[in-house]
């Protein structure tokens, strides 16, 4: 992935066409992990978002692809920014808010709930504080990495990640209970 978008940025068009393949791809599989489980949670499928995100990505015009760290960690905002756009333009429509699970992880036995906008506000503050932790979040959340995945991306080691995380969650559960 990374030679292919090192390539595409250098013009070169069987390049690029192989990375959008690729890249589409993956931004699917992350689409349907961070769907999953959700039901009616978001207004938006698996498909949907994948190919939102994809479109969005594709219309960078300032980005020069480095890698598939880079990659993913920009795919990952874009894939909060579309959910929080839809999520506010559903409220905006005077129907409920909804609420997304916390978590990354299928089958937990205590998902949290939580208001898809106040964990927006929450995040954003948290990035001023500790900006690794906001992008790890980003990461296992919006783009519904693995830890491995994450800690790639980061450059740093799973274990730090799952510290991350860990503490990432705990920051954030009581920064949005402060705005409940």
């Amino acid at each position: 992935m990374t030679a292919l978008l090192r390539a595409w940025a250098d013009g070169d068009d069987a390049a690029r066409d192989a990375a959008v393949e690729l890249a589409y791809a993956e931004l699917l599989r992350i689409a349907q992990n961070r769907i999953r489980g959700e039901g009616d949670a978001t207004t938006i499928d698996a498909t949907g978002l994948a190919h939102e995100a994809f479109v969005r990505l594709a219309e960078q015009t300032r980005v020069q692809w480095q890698n598939r760290a880079q990659f993913f960690a920009i795919a990952a905002r874009v894939m909060r920014r579309i959910l929080v756009d839809r999520h506010r333009a559903r409220k905006a429509k005077k129907r409920d808010a909804t609420c997304v699970v916390l978590s990354t992880e299928p089958g937990m036995a205590t998902p949290e709930e939580v208001d898809l906008e106040l964990l927006n506000r929450a995040l954003d503050r948290l990035a001023l504080q500790d900006s690794r932790q906001a992008q790890i979040v980003e990461l296992r959340f919006f783009a519904g990495l693995t830890i491995e995945d994450a800690a790639d991306v980061v450059g740093i080691s799973p274990a730090t990640v799952k510290r991350e995380w860990a503490l990432a969650r705990a920051w954030l559960r009581r920064e949005i209970a402060g705005d409940a």
